[in-house]
């Protein structure tokens, strides 16, 4: 008897040094590991000046990324539209910031317009360069736009992080795919209740 209860009580412990039987996420879970949503942007489909203040009590999705990008910007965006399409009416309740890390290029116009093309909820945002500059920094997204010169195009490399915060604020997810949109929508449900 002694012997099935100390069995019992180990297994209790496995359990709960091996996450307690959580539900895993389908994304990175950074939680603590990152500083709370903070900064300070031009959005661009209306031009006003907006903080994370604008987005508190919802779900937020950031990614840096720019209109020219032939790829993975569209395909990111795109996957992120239909994880809010997967969502319903719990879409509503979250904000997808696409934050141009090519803003000489991306003017509000160009801007406003490229975000209008995947769903409402998406919007773009744009700065100044020490706004962008600290906004990138905080997060360790890495970028770097080189414009034309002799022998060389214009081109724009970037990080393909997509952060995840919740309703106060918090980092608590990344991933750098989203393909899993099915994935992906269990993880907003998550962070939305």
């Amino acid at each position: 008897m002694r012997l099935r209860a100390l069995a019992a009580l180990s297994l209790c412990a496995w359990l709960l040094a091996c996450g307690g039987g959580d539900k895993p996420w389908h994304a990175t879970d950074i939680t603590g590991a990152m500083p709370k949503l903070k900064f300070r942007m031009q959005r661009a489909n209306d031009a006003q000046i907006v903080s994370e203040q604008n987005y508190r009590g919802r779900v937020v999705i950031l990614y840096f990324g720019y209109t020219h990008c032939p790829d993975i910007c569209p395909t990111t965006l795109a996957n992120l539209s239909a994880v809010l399409k997967r969502l319903d009416t719990q879409a509503y309740d979250v904000a997808v910031l696409f934050v141009t890390v090519d803003p000489d290029r991306d003017t509000q116009p160009v801007l406003a317009q490229y975000v209008h093309g995947f769903a409402r909820q998406v919007e773009g945002l744009s700065g100044p360069p020490n706004g962008l500059m600290e906004l990138t920094r905080r997060y360790r997204v890495m970028y770097k736009v080189e414009k034309d010169a002799p022998g060389h195009p214009y081109a724009v490399m970037h990080s393909n992080s997509v952060f995840f915060f919740d309703r106060s604020g918090a980092a608590r997810l990344v991933a750098t795919d989203t393909s899993d949109t099915a994935g992906i929508t269990e993880d907003v449900k998550r962070l939305l209740s």
